[in-house]
């Protein structure tokens, strides 16, 4: 059958407005949530209660929502445990939950709220979404009714899962995701079965979407991007900051940058619990950040992105890690070197004497290379350069290749590796490499005070790590941490 010419020109008509539509960049918004927590997460407390807090916490996100569209947004973030807090037992968490569909079912929620089981939070979300034309991206808890004829079954009769849900610009359920990579905490919920490698087009890219502690891991989030080749990672996240390597800013921006993807990730905020840290970042560094342990408010950031980041002139070139440090000379281990701990990871030390000079400390079979000038070598601060190659254990299990050059907590070495928020040892340059046996380096650079330093460094095609100028603000840590999936 020929197609007819009305019929032919409303597809040429329909494909301009798509290429109208699709945009080499867009405006991206993440917000950093102070949850409204319930009294107490171990007392089981009715259906309409549970709704009322959520509700409190959705006035907030919703006035975030308004906020970020009036400033073209095209997409929200907002973070993990954002509607209801965590440490709820399985039964006390149980009224929080909403039964959430396949978003292959076609719903949008706040159009047709009754066309499955009660779900006063997605219609909310939904309405978020539809009346303000932009993507909507939440944290909320999924359950599944099963029985005995399923082994795997829950005595309670259901399944009960941390979950993210997307909606998009007409309040539409585009993206559903049970978190696959629990923290330990996390007892209310149940592992899904097999991991979910969830993608969805939008006219301003392909995005992935993945919780908090899955970003230490191969499945789902490696994938989405190796295999599945995500433009944009949709993150919620309730990150405890952990110095020197695991603070939220430092490394959510050193993965995309490892990557070579967008993130954006928004982080609960709780001081208490030094969770504070979101950010929107893109292959080559930070484009918004917000770290603050000063306030107990919540903070909405706005940035804009390319839609394809591996087709940008920003994107940076693959990378052979290993390549600059095994064309280095190597030492032999020196009565200087010494041992500390990480993290509980038993790290090899070696004191940075001199204002200036090259260094190598190895560690099995990770060699690392520090080449080094100090602005100016201070006597009340040291600094070391370590290696850790091995399998950490503690608070989940994963094998780590790690290079760093970082600031010791005092002017004793056995407080090298203990946590440090401050320094005064600027940087005139800084040239940190690696043996690594793993593709998947992400490089961090953090200055005094937990702050970034978007453009002030690169990472070569041979591995090298360096600092473009003089480092703007003193140094707390330059690291390259390796991730060695195969080995976990």
């Amino acid at each position: 059958m020929v197609p007819s010419q009305p019929l032919v020109r409303a597809a040429m008509f329909a494909l301009a407005v798509l290429q109208t539509l699709a945009s080499d960049t867009f405006i991206a918004a993440v917000y950093e949530h102070a949850v409204i927590l319930p009294r107490t997460a171990h007392k089981t407390v009715s259906s309409d209660d549970a709704l009322a807090l959520m509700n409190r916490n959705m006035d907030i996100l919703e006035g975030a929502v308004k906020e970020a569209a009036q400033q073209g947004a095209r997409i929200i973030v907002t973070p993990e445990d954002g509607i209801y807090g965590w440490l709820f037992t399985r039964e006390a968490i149980y009224p929080y939950l909403e039964d959430i569909p396949d978003p292959e079912v076609n719903w949008i929620p706040c159009t047709d709220p009754t066309r499955f089981a009660p779900a006063p939070v997605q219609e909310r979300l939904s309405c978020m979404a539809r009346n303000n034309s932009i993507y909507v991206v939440a944290n909320i808890g999924d359950k599944k009714s099963c029985n005995s004829s399923d082994p795997s079954c829950p005595s309670d009769g259901r399944y009960q899962y941390n979950t993210n849900v997307v909606f998009d610009s007409e309040g539409k359920l585009v993206a559903r995701y049970h978190k696959y990579n629990l923290f330990m905490s996390e007892g209310q919920f149940d592992y899904p079965k097999e991991p979910e490698a969830i993608t969805f087009e939008t006219p301003f890219g392909k995005f992935g979407i993945f919780t908090c502690f899955d970003i230490l891991f191969w499945d789902p989030a490696v994938v989405l991007v190796s295999k599945l080749q995500v433009d944009t990672v949709l993150f919620p996240t309730a990150w405890m900051n952990v110095l020197p390597f695991l603070t939220a800013v430092e490394f959510h921006s050193a993965w995309a940058m490892g990557m070579g993807v967008n993130l954006l990730s928004a982080n609960t905020h709780n001081t208490s619990i030094s969770m504070t840290g979101s950010g929107i970042y893109a292959p080559d560094g930070a484009r918004a950040y917000y770290y603050n342990m000063k306030t107990e408010d919540g903070h909405l950031l706005i940035a804009e992105l390319d839609s394809h980041p591996h087709l940008s002139s920003a994107s940076p070139p693959a990378v052979s890690w290993s390549s600059y440090a095994s064309s280095v000379e190597g030492c032999l281990p020196d009565d200087d070197d010494f041992s500390g701990f990480i993290f509980h990871d038993r790290y090899t030390f070696t004191e940075l004497t001199k204002p200036e000079g090259n260094l190598t400390i190895h560690q099995k079979d990770l060699h690392c290379h520090l080449s080094y000038k100090m602005a100016e070598k201070r006597e009340d601060e040291i600094y070391v350069l370590g290696a850790f190659n091995g399998l950490h254990v503690v608070e989940g299990q994963y094998y780590l290749q790690i290079c760093t050059l970082l600031k010791c907590r005092s002017t004793d070495l056995s407080t090298c590796g203990q946590p440090v928020e401050t320094a005064q040892t600027k940087f005139d340059m800084f040239s940190l490499s690696g043996t690594f046996g793993t593709n998947y380096v992400f490089p961090e650079v953090l200055y005094s005070g937990v702050q970034l330093a978007p453009g002030e460094f690169e990472v070569l095609n041979d591995g090298r790590l360096i600092s473009k100028t003089g480092t703007t603000k003193p140094v707390v840590t330059v690291t390259l941490f390796g991730r060695w999936y195969e080995k976990d």
